[in-house]
C-alpha cells in the first residue's frame, strides 16, 4: 500500500495521537492521492477555480488547468470562493456501535468531520459544527478565521455519544437556527423514523441550503454475518434478545436495504446528495464526494 493510503484507513487513523494530527494526515493523504490519480488538477486549485459556464468571460479561463484536465475552468475572485458550511454529527447512542476490528460509527464520523473541517479551512471557506442526540446540543457558527479550526477540533475531540436519540427533531431544530444559506454536511446512521428524518432533511432544502448526507453504517449492520447463538443488546434502551442470526439474515438484509433505499430515493428527488459509508472504508470516498459537490456550487 502506498504510504499516503495508510492515512486514509480508519483503523490506522484511530491509532494517531490527537484529532488535529488525524485530520491533517487524512487530508494530506487525500490530496497526495488526488495528485497521483486521473483527477489531478481537479481540486487542488478549486478554491480559486470553478468550471466554465456559458457567458463567462474567456479571458478568465485558466489554460494551465485546461492543459492538465482537458476541461475549462475560470479563475474566481476572492468573494466568489466564500462558502459557509455546517458539519453535523449525530452523537446518539446507536453511533457508539462498533463490530470487531472496526471503530465506532461515532469515531468514524468524528475523524471524517475533522478532516473535512480541516480541508474547508485550507480552502478558505467558513466552517461551523453542530452536534446532536435527541436535540441540538452544540452549535458553533461558521467562521473562516484560521484559528477557529482549533476550537472545532477540540469540541469534536471532547464529545462522546449519549444514550438519547432524536435525529428528526434535532435536524429540524438546526434548520431553524441556520440563518444564512450554505452547505450542510450530515453524518448519522439515521436510525429514526425514516419519514420524520426525510421531512427534516427537506427542511434544509426549503431553507435553500445545499445538503450532503453521509449515512454511516458498521459492516455488520449491513451484512449481519453473526454466527451461532448471539445475545443482542439495544445500545439505547438496554433491551436484550438471544437468537440465531442465520435464521433471519436474509430478511434482515432486505429490511436494511429497503431502509437505505427509501432515504436514498427521497434525497435524490429533493436534490440532496446521499452516500452510504461503511466504517471499514477509507476516508477518501467521502472527501471526494464533498469535492464533487463543492465544484458544482
Amino acid at each position: 500500500m502506498n504510504d499516503y493510503r495508510r492515512f486514509l484507513q480508519p483503523n490506522v487513523v484511530a491509532q494517531l495521537s490527537n484529532i488535529e494530527l488525524k485530520a491533517r494526515l487524512v487530508v494530506e493523504g487525500f490530496i497526495t492521492g488526488l495528485h497521483r490519480s486521473p483527477y489531478h488538477g481537479f481540486s487542488v486549485e478549486f478554491a480559486e477555480h470553478r468550471q466554465y459556464n456559458p457567458g463567462d468571460e474567456i479571458r478568465h479561463i485558466d489554460w494551465k488547468v485546461y492543459a492538465r484536465t482537458d476541461k475549462y475552468f475560470v479563475k474566481q475572485f476572492e468573494e466568489e470562493t466564500n462558502l459557509r458550511c455546517i458539519i453535523v454529527i449525530d452523537k446518539s447512542g446507536s453511533m457508539r456501535y462498533a463490530s470487531k476490528n472496526n471503530i465506532s460509527k461515532f469515531e468514524y464520523s468524528s475523524y471524517l468531520a475533522a478532516s473535512l473541517a480541516y480541508l474547508l479551512m485550507k480552502q478558505r471557506d467558513a466552517v461551523g459544527l453542530a452536534l446532536y442526540d435527541e436535540k441540538l446540543q452544540t452549535y458553533l457558527p461558521p467562521r473562516s478565521k484560521t484559528s477557529y479550526i482549533a476550537e472545532i477540533l477540540k469540541t469534536i475531540d471532547q464529545t462522546y455519544p449519549s444514550d438519547k436519540t432524536g435525529t428528526a427533531q434535532a435536524l429540524n431544530q438546526l434548520a431553524e437556527k441556520i440563518s444564512r444559506r450554505g452547505l450542510v454536511i450530515i453524518f448519522s446512521d439515521f436510525f429514526d423514523d425514516p419519514d420524520s428524518v426525510l421531512n427534516a432533511l427537506k427542511h434544509f432544502r426549503h431553507k435553500k441550503h445545499e445538503v450532503i448526507v453521509f449515512q454511516i453504517l458498521d459492516p455488520q449492520e449491513v451484512e449481519f454475518m453473526f454466527s451461532g447463538s448471539v445475545l443482542f443488546r439495544d445500545i439505547e434502551t438496554g433491551e436484550t434478545l438471544q437468537t440465531q442470526p442465520i435464521q433471519f439474515r436474509k430478511t434482515y438484509r432486505h429490511y436494511v436495504q429497503e431502509f437505505v433505499n427509501q432515504i436514498k430515493r427521497e434525497c435524490f428527488e429533493r436534490n440532496i446528495d446521499f452516500n452510504v459509508i461503511r466504517t471499514d472504508e477509507p476516508f477518501d470516498k467521502a472527501l471526494r464526494q464533498y469535492l464533487t459537490k463543492r465544484a458544482r456550487m
